[in-house]
């Protein structure tokens, strides 16, 4: 029932997404749709400006465009793109792949940061390394993922040879675009495990294992892991928004064809139905991790289901 009400919650919140990009591109000052259909550079015939303004019902009042726009959309038709022609479920069907492979890899990177990063902040206490490793998310979050990526770029693919920066598709430039876009993303989630495992070192039951001599390595996996990953997965949602938002910058750097470039040329061209789909599809998956991440933030505590339960 519970998770009924949260799948619901999430649909709600997707549809008043897709409706709010509507009204904000259908105030903006001008037509674009009509303005790119009218450049001769364009090339449409007045039958295709026809059949587009139909499509979109650009001669009707803006309520009826959004029904219109609605309807389209739950058929699975999300229109043309007016720089390309392309149909625009095929040209983010096309980007997908990429940006989905970049920002799985990029979480995973993030992960592996945080929790190296907490296991070495609790294996070195308050010894000055200690204090160093503590310190490094907040370099992490100050250094802009553009900059680590020049410098990834020319020390491993130039210098070293270590990625070819021709091809981006491949498995190492693909690695070293996923680290420039995790570094930053890696250093709010330390931050927060970092805090996590400092509150739960000090209760008794983790102070009684490490007095008993237990191994840091036991300490860690056995009392502060588990406790600790409530607030992190939580946090985890919340980065996505900024994995999506920074692939733009990566795939721009490393020359990717994800949807962040694909949003970046709907932005230069005014191509609004391929801005709409993208800005939708973004909202989409932030809000379906997030949905996922609450409905696995009980089973991680049980104590979150009680006062659902009761109620």
């Amino acid at each position: 029932m519970i998770a009924l009400k949260r799948i619901a919650q999430a649909v709600l919140v997707i549809a008043l997404a897709y409706v709010l990009v509507f009204l904000v591109l259908a105030a903006i000052p001008g037509d674009p749709v009509s303005a790119q259909l009218e450049n001769p550079q364009a090339g449409y015939s007045e039958a295709e400006k026809a059949q587009i303004r139909s499509f979109y019902g650009l001669d009707k009042p803006v309520l009826v465009q959004l029904l219109l726009s609605i309807g389209n959309a739950l058929r699975g038709d999300l229109g043309i793109s007016l720089a390309t022609s392309a149909p625009v479920s095929t040209t983010i069907a096309e980007a997908i792949p990429s940006t989905l492979t970049l920002a799985a890899t990029a979480m995973v990177f993030a992960l592996l940061i945080a929790l190296v990063l907490g296991f070495a902040s609790q294996s070195l206490g308050e010894s000055r390394l200690g204090g160093l490793v503590r310190s490094l998310p907040t370099v992490f979050l100050s250094t802009p993922n553009f900059l680590i990526g020049l410098v990834l770029i020319q020390v491993f693919a130039v210098q070293l040879g270590a990625f070819s920066i021709i091809d981006p598709e491949t498995a190492g430039s693909t690695a070293f675009a996923a680290l420039t876009l995790a570094i930053p993303v890696s250093a709010q989630i330390a931050q927060v495990f970092i805090t996590a495992l400092d509150t739960t070192s000090a209760l008794d039951h983790t102070e009684v294992a490490i007095s008993r001599g237990l191994a840091p390595v036991r300490v860690f996996a056995r009392h502060l892991l588990r406790p600790s990953l409530l607030p992190t997965v939580t946090v985890c949602g919340l980065v996505v928004g900024e994995l999506l938002g920074g692939s733009l910058i990566t795939e721009t750097i490393f020359g990717r064809a994800g949807i962040g470039t694909v949003v970046q040329k709907a932005v230069t061209s005014q191509d609004v139905p391929v801005l709409q789909a993208a800005v939708v599809l973004s909202a989409a998956v932030f809000v379906g991790v997030n949905l996922v991440i609450d409905l696995v933030l009980p089973l991680l505590d049980p104590r979150l289901r009680a006062p659902r339960e009761a109620s």
